[in-house]
């Protein structure tokens, strides 16, 4: 068959839509031609913004003697992982179960059925990196398939063990206070305390980590948890992965100083920093956090709006050239700024003669946050240099929407609105809200996973219905409106339904997919972006707190005993942690007075949970019901009010109190 990635939607197929290679999208259509022909399938897993999937293509996929290698011996499979994580969550796995180091673009080669036997990551067209080339790879397992398939045959059945493995749940008891100490020293261990994040290069952000040792800080009250999420912020806010001039966090630094980032920017990063900036910022009040809050916020409005939604990635590369969009000379600084504005400049922001990377500048900024004036000049100054950079020719953008990813910012949207004082942040967020319901919402109550230009192109997984039932709890919280509530819970009905095991787990994908081989997986795990089923947990224990309902603290109970079996691995998921202690040590807040809602809503510990009860009636459940609501808050935990309290003041004095660092 020819390549038939012309007809595709996402825009990473689209970019190999051109290749000699016969590249198919993954389908029933691509299985069944591998088994009639009894060849293999080549299967190559990358996403639009992946500089190292760009690289590949150009050496190899774009080289007809390379192509004509492939389509002799394989049938060639592309997948998006953003636009179906299921399929890389499988063969991730499964290279991971080889013992190999996990990246993309994944280059896994499977059995006619989908069984995977091999696979690697990058290679190269010419031996180096010690890594062979991909032309000798392409020809040792065509050859392998005709000659050694007993061989395969035992990697597949081992591979099969692994999975299934994997998927398994294992029980036990729900993690309690000893787990969660003991996973907290094991990852303050793991923090350079000096440069900030966790280890040495490349450095992520590892957000869902830093926001568990966030909320560790007020559990325990230890300071150097929440140390250590202030000089990760900090560094990050300060260094080259931040763009200093169009706003928002690149996805990873390739160094150990945050300076040289691997330039993409992704939604989701992006969506959980923010988050993040606002719990922090509540607590130090640092105007560092809030201007690289505002700036984000503004990249998210300026660059990356898409119909009613966000779209998913920028790209690393520009003309063929990674960072050439975003990187600098100090002649074309001093000519944009004049010789004056560019001494000022350089005081706060190196820049050397010959850059720092490359022989050209990444911009990181040297000096703190200073002075009202000094930060008005300085913004002055980068918005001279966003006119120039803006007459550059652009990075690709992943214009496809994804609910999970959106989902993600809307939530932080709505803290970030509280904390930041920027109502029309929560304005956007209900109204991101509504549009992936209205057009990534099915009839049977599911949310869909991608959508671009007009169509669906991926059914919805546990992580987009998870975010989104998350996303509605926010904009329920922040705005009192019981419709949230009705939202949300109607998408838990058919979470429930669809994706549910039946012993109060669930599944990545739903009861009736039918493209996905293997075993079903269950991910507890918890990537750049939270696991579906660490956001389901939370959004029980967070439903419990709202509703006062029984039952859904039986069902949080069941999802955390239902991996309580695997406590040396929780590390992986600080998500399910996190909602542990959200389950037994919420603060719920209930008040129908404006002024203590806010001032609940903008508390930095996460584990605060505001029920604005003004005008309606409480479950005979929860332990506010029956109270007097309209004047004053009530504090409840473990099933037990405190007393009424009518200020900011006492309303905070009943939290748990701020880690001091």
């Amino acid at each position: 068959m020819p390549n038939m990635l012309s007809e595709a939607s996402s825009p990473y197929l689209l970019q190999h839509r051109d290749n000699p290679v016969h590249w198919q999208v993954w389908g029933a259509a691509a299985l069944e031609e591998a088994k009639a022909r009894n060849v293999p399938i080549l299967l190559s897993i990358g996403y639009a913004a992946c500089h190292w999937c760009h690289v590949m293509a150009h050496e190899s996929f774009e080289d007809p003697n390379v192509a004509a290698l492939m389509n002799a011996h394989y049938v060639n499979i592309k997948v998006d992982r953003e636009e179906r994580p299921d399929i890389d969550q499988i063969y991730m796995t499964a290279l991971h179960a080889m013992g190999e180091q996990g990246g993309w673009p994944l280059t896994m080669f499977l059995t006619p059925d989908g069984a995977p036997f091999w696979g690697g990551t990058y290679f190269p067209p010419t031996p180096r990196f010690g890594r062979p080339s991909f032309t000798q790879v392409l020809q040792a397992l065509a050859k392998a398939w005709e000659t050694d398939r007993a061989r395969i045959d035992s990697t597949v059945v081992s591979m099969t063990r692994a999975l299934a493995a994997n998927a398994a749940a294992r029980p036990g008891d729900a993690p309690g206070p000893q787990v969660l100490d003991e996973i907290r020293a094991r990852l303050l261990h793991g923090v350079d305390w000096t440069r900030g994040g966790l280890g040495g290069a490349p450095k992520f952000p590892n957000a869902p980590t830093f926001r568990f040792l966030w909320q560790e800080s007020f559990r325990t009250g230890d300071t150097q948890a929440a140390d250590a999420v202030d000089l990760l912020l900090n560094a990050m806010s300060q260094g080259g992965i931040y763009d200093h001039v169009g706003g928002g966090y690149a996805r990873y630094a390739t160094d150990e100083n945050w300076l040289i980032p691997h330039f993409e920017k992704m939604l989701y990063d992006n969506a959980l920093i923010l988050d993040l900036l606002a719990l922090v910022y509540a607590r130090t009040g640092n105007p560092l956090y809030a201007a690289r809050a505002r700036e984000t916020v503004g990249w998210l409005l300026r660059d990356m709006r898409e119909e009613g939604a966000f779209a998913a990635s920028e790209d690393a590369d520009s003309e063929g050239v990674e960072g050439k969009f975003y990187v600098w000379e100090a002649r074309e600084i001093a000519e944009i700024l004049g010789a004056e504005g560019a001494e000022e400049f350089g005081r706060h922001y190196d820049l050397p003669e010959h850059g720092n990377w490359e022989e050209r500048i990444i911009l990181e900024r040297k000096t703190p946050f200073s002075d009202p004036a000094t930060e008005a000049r300085l913004e002055a100054a980068r918005r001279q240099l966003l006119a120039r950079r803006s007459t550059r020719i652009r990075p690709g953008r992943d214009d496809k929407i994804l609910a999970d990813w959106n989902a993600l910012s809307i939530a932080a949207l709505a803290r970030a609105a509280a904390v930041f004082e920027e109502p029309a942040w929560l304005e956007l967020a209900n109204q991101n809200f509504d549009f992936l319901r209205r057009v990534m919402g099915q009839a049977d109550g599911r949310i869909a996973h991608a959508y671009r230009a007009g169509k669906i192109s991926a059914a919805g997984l546990l992580e987009d219905q998870a975010a989104m039932i998350r996303a509605g709890l926010a904009l329920y919280e922040h705005s009192g409106d019981s419709a949230r509530l009705q939202q949300a819970l109607q998408i838990l009905i058919a979470t429930e339904t669809y994706f549910g095991d039946g012993a109060g787990t669930f599944f990545m994908v739903a009861d009736d997919a039918v493209d996905v081989p293997g075993p079903k997986a269950r991910n507890v795990t918890d990537g750049p972006t939270p696991s579906g089923i660490g956001l389901m947990a939370e959004n029980y224990a967070r439903l419990f707190h709202l509703t006062g309902d029984a039952s859904y603290r039986a069902r949080a109970d069941a999802l955390l005993a239902a991996f309580g079996g695997r406590a040396d691995m929780l590390a992986a998921s600080p998500v399910l942690l996190a909602a542990a202690d959200l389950l037994e040590n919420a603060a719920c807040v209930v008040t129908g007075d404006a002024a203590l809602a806010r001032a609940a809503l903008i508390a930095p510990d996460p584990a605060v949970v505001v029920l604005r009860a003004s005008g309606q009636a409480l479950s005979p459940g929860h332990p506010a019901a029956e109270k007097k609501t309209e004047q004053a808050a009530f504090v409840c935990q473990g099933g037990v009010c405190a007393l009424p309290v009518t200020t900011a003041e006492a309303l905070r004095a009943l939290l748990r109190p701020l880690a001091k660092t």
